[in-house]
């Protein structure tokens, strides 16, 4: 009996210790809840006291009831700091916080959990170094911090002493320093995924002591450095995913071979992704190649200098799904041997010199979803054999030097959304058969070819495609009633063709149509009004054509000028520039017409008469007047001087210069037309700004961009050279600028659709910039002979000429404030609208501009800031992740303060790595300062903004500063703080 009791007293203590861990765990929770700022979706509503705490929403007990083993939070949207507080959860096995907006440094005090095997807290705000304290969670199998904005180094310790480890997620963070060869010693790693941070060194031989576990290395778009890995990839047979791209190695033997790292991989066995872009490799592709595993799916080796031809070895790895070469200096032929690839979906050989023909074995890839061999020298006939790729959805053959008919077959592949064959030699008719792709949804482009023959009617049955370009073809026929059933299309270029007939009223119908171009055919009859009911409709080009009799009225016709009617001897209309419609009068042929005719004429002789004689005896008596007073003068020339002493150029030698306007002299486009480059006959580079007459706000536009450009002379300022205008033609003929626009530096290869990841300008070049822009909007606000206020700064219109000097252009949006009367107390006169309905950029406007406020120097400082922002950020204003009221002047501040190297353009940080710490430190006080400068420029309130002057003497000081002037201060430092 007495042991029975004892027994009892011993289960009641065991029992009530259990209860006791579960009130402290209860307890942790609660005070855990009140640490949380926002909860907007209520998870945590029954997380009271009168609740079970293993009832309570995201947490499980163990089985017994005695701890809380797992609590799991992810996607909840909490907000709030992570309170050490969760570390009396002494019994806890599974933290998941993922996707929730918690904030702060990790506390240390988690490294007391030590029976915690799966820490997760992807996708917070958390900040600060990993707690070398966390050596301590020796049961650790699973670490994953990815999307944080966290830095420093990894603690060596915490790799030697939780050896358990089998997944380690540190992406997108900004750690730094050598990946610690201390990680060699987690026997049983798996994976490692360390892209997207800013790791340095090369990769530690270490990872070798994993041979036989290490399934995944994933460390792209970090620093690290040094030969391509042949040493360690050749050691571990279990490898299946090798991501290595854009970070700063090379290849063997100075960055000239590829052959050991192949040859080393080919004892990876089971390797099925492999990923070495935009690293500039240099070498050609060994045969080596074709001993990759059988397994491996995707090989991306885009964005690099790999030279000579493809090894027909490649033709082994059958496996492969992704194969991606883009951008590369590869040449020579395709061998007929890729057609052995017959799991392909997607072939990447675009931007590269590759010749001779298109091999017809492509054709038996039948899995191809995504075919680009555009931007090469491929040439020959089109094989016919393409066709029989039925799950194509993406063929791009454009810029090529390919020949012969378009085949029919194409016709069969029925699920194309986009076709694209511009800019080849191609000859024939379209063939019908195209019609049966009835899924080409995005675009089907045929132009700038030799296509001949009618406009087939079968084309009427994409009822599905946006735009269609035949464009600069010798295409003749009618252009059918039925192209209306393309409801979807945005676009239809049929310009520059032989096209004959009347325009169809069934245009009209076509709902969505935003542009449409016939120009240069030979189209008669009227133009059919149905074309003001499109309310999309916003660009019409019917020049050069043969149509007859009144322009409709209403809808586009509101908004084009005579540009859009150009060549059409026999149209009339209100429209200025156009001939009147005058009424014929029936009365022409009578009686009374020829006696009021006859008696016109002989009025009209006798006025004539006398007034010869009277102008006869004046100039006598001028002549005389003339010689009396040469006599009396000496030395004085009788030629007025010339006020504006710009050279003359004709339409012909801008013609001559720019190669009759060819296409592939295009340098710039926007909604004011077209930019070519041309050279004058002495070797000047120019370039021809040609203004596209579609509206009168376009002749508008050119007359005040002479008056401004006529006006003004500033180093950073664009000058005029001449102008050219006539009735129907006008251009600005400006310096070519060789290094192009602000916008293509920041964004290069942005209109290929390469999307780089990078831009090539340093710290100091985009301080330089910015300061360029300052000065001359300065001047332009406070030095100008008149006043002027600029509407449309945004980086497209900052050019940098030779030496990267930042010079402000395109004054077309531009307001003068003249200064009438002469002398402080004269009046002003606003040349241009004083309202800013039509002022500047989406992205870049003023904030009062939306509200009706009229134009002021404190709008230019508004689209500075945006342009300082952007310079700094390399994030568009219209970028796709501005919405819902968030704009780029709230992001950047919502997150400079406390986590500047989420907003700060990565090639920056990569480059500030490079550098000594003084100069870093310098780096740094210079991001933070154009950060704040572009904030305090970007405020909401006008008056709260500086003026250009003083942004200017900021930027100035700032590089003296970068310069070794340590002494220099910043006005934007002082002013940022003070409240809007």
């Amino acid at each position: 009996m007495k042991q029975d009791e004892n027994s009892g007293r011993r289960l009641y203590k065991i029992s009530g210790y259990h209860h006791h861990s579960l009130l402290t765990d209860k307890a942790a929770l609660l005070a855990f809840r009140r640490t949380v700022i926002l909860d907007p979706n209520f998870r945590l509503a029954n997380w009271v006291e009168a609740v079970d705490v293993c009832n309570f929403t995201g947490v499980r007990c163990d089985k017994h009831r005695h701890h809380i083993a797992q609590l799991n939070l992810s996607n909840y949207e909490l907000t709030g700091p992570l309170s050490p507080i969760i570390s009396n959860l002494t019994g806890l096995r599974a933290l998941n916080l993922v996707e929730n907006n918690f904030f702060g440094l990790i506390p240390p005090e988690l490294s007391s959990l030590q029976h915690l095997r799966h820490l997760q807290l992807d996708s917070n705000n958390l900040t600060g170094s990993l707690p070398e304290s966390f050596a301590l969670l020796s049961k650790l199998t699973l670490i994953t911090l990815m999307g944080n904005n966290m830095k420093g180094e990894l603690p060596p310790s915490f790799f030697s002493n939780c050896t358990s480890l089998r997944n380690v997620d540190l992406s997108y963070n900004f750690f730094t320093g050598n990946i610690p060869k201390e990680i060699g010693n987690c026997p049983d790693l798996w994976t490692i995924n360390f892209y997207n941070n800013q790791f340095t060194g090369e990769l530690p031989e270490s990872l070798t002591n994993i041979s036989f576990s290490l399934y995944n290395i994933d460390v792209e778009n970090n620093y690290l450095s040094g030969e391509l890995p042949a040493n360690i990839v050749g050691n571990l047979p279990s490898l299946s995913l090798l991501h290595l791209s854009y970070n700063h190695m090379v290849s063997h033997n100075n960055n000239t071979n590829l052959e050991p790292f192949f040859t080393a991989l080919g004892n990876c066995t089971d390797l099925e992704e492999l990923e070495l872009a935009g690293m500039g490799l240099t070498g050609t592709l060994p045969s080596s190649i074709g001993q990759l595993s059988s397994k491996l799916s995707s090989l991306m080796l885009q964005e690099n200098q790999i030279y000579g031809s493809i090894p027909s070895d490649i033709a082994n790895l059958t496996g492969l799904t992704v194969l991606n070469l883009t951008s590369n200096s590869l040449n020579g032929t395709i061998s007929a041997k890729i057609s052995h690839l017959f799991n392909l979906e997607q072939l990447f050989l675009s931007h590269n010199l590759f010749t001779g023909e298109i091999p017809a074995a492509l054709g038996q890839l039948s899995h191809l979803g995504l075919l680009d061999l555009s931007n090469n020298q491929f040439s020959g006939e089109i094989p016919a054999s393409l066709g029989d790729l039925v799950r194509v959805n993406y063929m791009f053959l454009n810029h090529n030097l390919l020949s012969g008919n378009i085949p029919p077959t194409l016709g069969h592949c029925i699920d194309l959304y986009k076709l694209d064959l511009s800019y080849n030699r191609l000859i024939g008719s379209i063939p019908p058969e195209i019609s049966q792709i009835r899924e080409l949804r995005i675009f089907l482009n045929l132009s700038h070819n030799q296509l001949e023959g009618p406009l087939p009617i079968e084309l009427s049955k994409l009822e599905n495609v946006q735009e269609m370009d035949v464009s600069s073809n010798n295409l003749t026929g009618n252009i059918f009633f039925q192209i209306s059933s393309c409801i979807a299309l945005r676009m239809m270029n049929f310009a520059h063709n032989s096209l004959q007939g009347n325009l169809p009223d069934s245009l009209g119908d076509l709902k969505n149509l935003e542009s449409f171009d016939v120009s240069g055919n030979h189209l008669s009859g009227k133009i059919p009004e149905s074309l003001n009911k499109i309310d999309t409709l916003t660009y019409l080009n019917l020049s050069f054509n043969n149509f007859e009799g009144l322009i409709p009225h209403g809808g586009i016709f509101n908004l084009v000028t005579e540009r859009s009617f150009l060549g059409n001897q026999h149209l009339c209309g209100t429209i200025s520039g156009m001939p009147d419609c005058s009424q014929k009068r029936r009365w022409f042929g009578t009686s009374i017409f020829l006696i009021i005719f006859i008696l016109i004429i002989f009025v009209s002789a006798f006025f004539s008469t006398i007034c010869c004689f009277i102008g006869i005896r004046h100039i006598k008596v001028m002549v005389s007047s003339r010689n009396s007073l040469r006599t009396a003068r000496t030395g004085k020339s009788t030629v007025p001087k010339l006020i504006h002493n710009f050279p003359r150029i004709t339409y012909r030698e801008l013609a001559e210069a720019t190669e009759g306007f060819d296409e592939q002299k295009v340098v710039g486009k926007g909604s004011y037309g077209r930019v070519y480059k041309g050279i004058l006959p002495d070797g000047t580079p120019i370039a021809v700004k040609v203004l596209q007459l579609q509206s009168e706000n376009s002749t508008k536009s050119f007359n005040r961009e002479c008056q401004v450009l006529k006006r003004i002379r500033h180093r950073n300022l664009i000058r005029i050279i001449t102008a050219c205008s006539l009735p129907d033609f006008k251009a600005l003929i400006l310096p070519y600028m060789a290094n192009g626009s602000l916008d293509s530096r920041l964004y290069p290869h942005s209109g290929t659709g390469l999307g780089s990841g990078f831009s090539d300008l340093t710290l100091i070049q985009r301080v330089n910039i910015c300061s360029d822009i300052a000065e001359g909007m300065a001047y332009l606000h406070h030095h100008s002979p008149v006043k002027v206020i600029h509407c449309d700064l945004k980086p497209s219109n900052v050019l940098l000429n030779d030496d990267m000097t930042a010079l402000v252009s395109d004054f077309g949006m531009a307001r003068l404030i003249l200064t009438v009367g002469g002398g402080n107390a004269g009046a002003t006169e606003n040349m241009g609208n004083s309202t800013a309905n039509s002022c500047g950029s989406i992205g870049y406007i003023a904030p009062e501009y939306g509200l009706g406020s009229n134009t002021s120097t404190k709008g230019d400082v508004y689209s500075f800031g945006i342009v300082v922002l952007e310079i700094v950020t390399r994030k568009r204003p219209t970028d796709e992740i501005f919405v819902g009221g968030l704009n780029l002047h709230k992001w950047v501040k919502n997150h400079y303060h406390c986590r500047a190297e989420q907003v700060i353009d990565s090639s920056l940080l990569r480059a500030s790595r490079d550098q000594s710490p003084e100069i870093k430190n310098m780096w740094e006080v210079a991001i933070r300062e154009l950060v704040e400068l572009g904030i305090l420029c970007t405020q909401e309130s006008p008056s709260t903004r500086p003026t250009m002057l003083d942004a200017a003497d900021d930027l100035d000081r700032l590089k003296r500063y970068l310069s070794g002037d340590t002494t220099a201060t910043f006005a934007s430092s002082w002013e940022i703080h003070h409240p809007q």
